[in-house]
């Protein structure tokens, strides 16, 4: 798609015709979306960002630069309200909204003012701007004892399953939540080419399908096997894969497969994330039922967060094994017992002291 160059204070004068406002317009869009692909983003985000400006514009019935929050108030509303849309929608079509008019402001404010007479202004302020769901819940984890008593059981238990695969799978999809903080569908998508004992100290998973930000699409990361995931993927290659199916030695089968076996070729299909989710629901009811309901794959995530940095290692080191953007994003992802800032301090004073007695000398 071929976009045109707004125009600027130097090359144009006002628009006068309805024609020149609506190319005008136009413009300013293209160059929203020129600015989004210049940044990495996917076509097909680019193309849901562009939808949700045009449904604004249809229902403001007015240019773009005319926007008041007065009429973000009433399309949130209307959203929400009259086309029954989840909270989660309407808070990204309000994001949405929210980075064109930062970008116009940014960039176009001279531009649009000289052009039009008008005055941008950001629709979504601080009054009605959806506060998202997702950011308001605190996943604090269970306490370490709980997490220990939770996998030894299961662990144990292992042998007795009516089902011993699935279960054994379930196991040790939940083991690498737990320690080295997989996103769920970072797991099910694992093949067995992406395990790499080669790869430094312990061994590397090659984490091909991490979570990209602002669909920027899939972000890679090689996570190290720290937290005896050497040990646990050496047991899970040795004893267990193999008893799904020969296509065990297939570095493109499915690192965690299913029971299930495709129609065509007769292999392995891939483990779903509901089978992995439902697997770690019922250990959590049977051992641990303070947790029922309340214990996810994603609460294991932060668990392991948790308990890295309450055993000292930096937020940096976990940001890069968890994978995120953003060191804000890991920060979020820590929760740490209520005397950790009191024993912070006293091992501050601890060294302060002894610094200056040393001194001293």
């Amino acid at each position: 798609m071929a976009l045109a160059v707004v125009r600027s204070l130097g090359t144009a004068q006002q628009l006068r015709s309805a024609q020149e406002l609506e190319d005008f317009e136009q413009e300013l869009v293209d160059q929203f979306a020129l600015a989004s692909a210049g940044a990495g983003i996917t076509d097909r985000h680019i193309t849901e960002e562009r939808s949700v400006i045009f449904q604004f514009l249809r229902f403001s019935g007015r240019p773009v630069w005319e926007a008041t929050p007065e009429v973000a108030d009433r399309f949130l509303t209307q959203q929400r309200r009259e086309l029954g849309l989840a909270r989660s929608t309407v808070v990204r079509k309000a994001q949405t909204l929210a980075q064109f008019y930062d970008f116009l402001i940014f960039r176009y404010q001279g531009d649009v003012h000289a052009l039009t007479g008008h005055v941008l202004v950001q629709p979504i302020d601080e009054y009605n701007r959806p506060v998202d769901p997702s950011a308001q819940i605190i996943r604090v984890p269970p306490r370490e004892d709980e997490i220990d008593r939770l996998f030894t059981a299961w662990r144990e238990a292992l042998p007795q399953a009516r089902k011993f695969l699935p279960a054994a799978r379930d196991y040790m999809a939940a083991s690498l939540w737990r320690r080295v903080g997989l996103r769920i569908g970072e797991t099910v998508r694992l093949d067995i080419r992406d395990w790499r004992p080669d790869l430094g100290e312990y061994g590397k998973l090659h984490v091909r399908f991490g979570k990209g930000s602002r669909g920027k699409g899939p972000k890679t990361r090689l996570a190290p096997a720290i937290e005896s995931v050497d040990a646990l993927m050496q047991w899970w290659l040795a004893d267990i894969r193999h008893q799904f199916g020969d296509d065990w030695d297939d570095p493109d089968a499915p690192m965690l497969p299913s029971e299930r076996r495709d129609r065509m070729t007769g292999r392995c299909l891939r483990a779903g994330d509901d089978a992995l989710r439902s697997g770690l629901k019922v250990v959590v009811g049977q051992y641990l039922p303070a947790w029922r309901g309340r214990l996810t794959p994603h609460v294991l995530r932060h668990f392991c967060a948790s308990s890295l940095y309450s055993r000292g290692m930096d937020l940096k080191a976990i940001q890069e094994l968890l994978g995120h953007s953003w060191l804000s994003t890991t920060t979020r992802y820590i929760h740490v017992h209520d005397n950790h800032i009191e024993n912070a301090w006293a091992q501050a004073n601890d060294r302060v002291a002894a610094r200056l007695a040393t001194d001293g000398r």
